[in-house]
């Protein structure tokens, strides 16, 4: 009997696999900025479809700036006001843009990248601590999968780092 396997199933399985990684890995971790470090890596090297991944971190209540990343150079800094990262910063959401091109508020940081995620990192207090940015040399990249795997890795994250100051 043959047996053909689900992409759908497959992707939601391997961000529980790269969970499992990432608490294995953070387990009694303390420093926020090695963890930042070690996600970033970690789900970059996960899916073929992440071209940059990494963290802006909260450093002002109104700017975020560039954390831990992999892929090409990003953005150093991003006002609140500005961009997809801004946005799921203020909104405290997920925001997906399946082409950045149509989005007026997309920041270039990569001529390359044409559809983007942004998952705000919390503190169970709701104090936003990070966004989490993903980008993709593809268009229409991320979905409903990408969005549940990688909310439930910056809850941890909010919940793990909540000693983290936040401005």
């Amino acid at each position: 009997m043959t047996t053909t396997s689900n992409p759908s199933n497959d992707r939601a399985a391997r961000y529980a696999e790269v969970a499992a990684s990432i608490g294995a890995l953070l387990d009694g971790e303390d420093d926020w900025t090695a963890a930042m470090a070690t996600v970033a890596c970690e789900l970059h090297h996960a899916f073929d479809h992440f071209h940059w991944t990494g963290f802006y971190r909260l450093v002002r209540p109104d700017l975020l700036v560039v954390g831990p990343y992999q892929g090409t150079h990003g953005c150093l800094r991003i006002p609140l006001d500005q961009g997809i990262c801004g946005r799921a910063a203020r909104l405290r959401r997920t925001v997906v843009v399946d082409d950045v091109t149509a989005d007026p508020s997309h920041i270039a940081c990569s001529a390359t990248t044409r559809s983007e995620i942004v998952v705000p990192v919390l503190r169970p207090d709701g104090r936003l601590l990070a966004v989490l940015d993903v980008d993709s040399d593809l268009p229409g990249a991320f979905d409903g999968r990408d969005a549940a795997g990688l909310e439930a890795i910056c809850a941890d994250l909010g919940r793990r780092f909540a000693h983290v100051t936040a401005p």
